[in-house]
C-alpha cells in the first residue's frame, strides 16, 4: 500500500477515535445518543423503506459489475446510512444555524464520512489487501446517496404546513404528531431517486 494511503488511514482513524471519545464522554449531549432519536427512526414507514432499500442494495451488490461491491459492504453501509444519516443531515442544518455545539457538528461530520466512505475503504483494505482505487469516486457518489437518504427519512406531513423536513420544526427528533406516509410519496420519490438510480445504472 502506498505511503499516502497509510497516512490517510491514520488520519481518518484518529479523527474517528476523537469523535468516538467525544460521543462516549456524554452520549445524551448528542441527539443520536438519545432514546427519542431511535424512537423517531422507529416509525413503521421508515423501517419498511429501510428494509426494502437495504435488501435491494445488498442483494444487487454482487451483480452491479463493480468488484468493490458485495453483500457485506452493501449491508453495513445500508445500516450505517439508516442509523446516522437522518441525524447527520439535521445536525449539519443546526450547525449552519449555530444551534448545536461544535462537538456534535464534528461527530456528525465524522459519522457521515465513516458511513459513506471510510467504512467502505477499510473493509476493502481488509478484503483485498490494498486501498480501493474507487475511494475518491465513492466518497462523492455515496455522499450524495447518504445525504438524500438523510433528507428522505426526515420527511413528515404536518397539519397546516404540509410536507416538511422534521428538523425544521420544534422538538426534533421527536416523532411527528401524525404519521401520513402516503402524503409523502411524491416528495419521498425525489430523495429515493439517487439510490435507486445508482443501483439500476449498474444492473441494467
Amino acid at each position: 500500500m502506498e505511503l499516502f494511503f497509510k497516512g490517510y488511514i491514520a488520519a481518518w482513524s484518529a479523527a474517528c477515535l476523537v469523535a468516538l471519545g467525544l460521543f462516549l464522554r456524554d452520549p445524551a449531549a448528542l441527539a443520536i445518543g438519545r432514546r427519542s432519536y431511535w424512537h423517531f427512526l422507529g416509525e413503521p414507514w421508515k423501517l419498511a423503506t429501510f428494509v426494502a432499500g437495504a435488501a435491494l442494495i445488498t442483494l444487487a451488490a454482487p451483480y452491479t459489475g463493480d468488484p468493490t461491491r458485495d453483500y457485506v459492504d452493501g449491508l453495513f453501509m445500508s445500516v450505517l446510512c439508516f442509523t446516522t444519516a437522518p441525524w447527520v443531515v439535521a445536525a449539519l442544518y443546526f450547525a449552519s444555524r449555530r444551534r448545536i455545539t461544535w462537538t456534535e457538528a464534528y461527530v456528525a461530520l465524522c459519522a457521515w464520512l465513516f458511513s459513506a466512505s471510510w467504512s467502505y475503504d477499510i473493509y476493502l483494505v481488509y478484503r483485498d489487501g490494498d486501498y480501493p482505487a474507487t475511494w475518491f469516486a465513492n466518497l462523492f457518489a455515496s455522499s450524495v446517496i447518504y445525504l438524500a437518504a438523510g433528507l428522505f427519512w426526515n420527511l413528515e406531513w404536518r397539519r397546516g404546513r404540509g410536507v416538511i423536513f422534521s428538523f425544521l420544526r420544534e422538538g426534533w427528533p421527536s416523532r411527528p404528531a401524525e404519521s401520513a406516509f402516503f402524503r409523502l410519496i411524491g416528495f419521498a420519490a425525489i430523495f429515493a431517486i439517487p439510490a435507486v438510480a445508482a443501483v439500476l445504472m449498474f444492473i441494467l
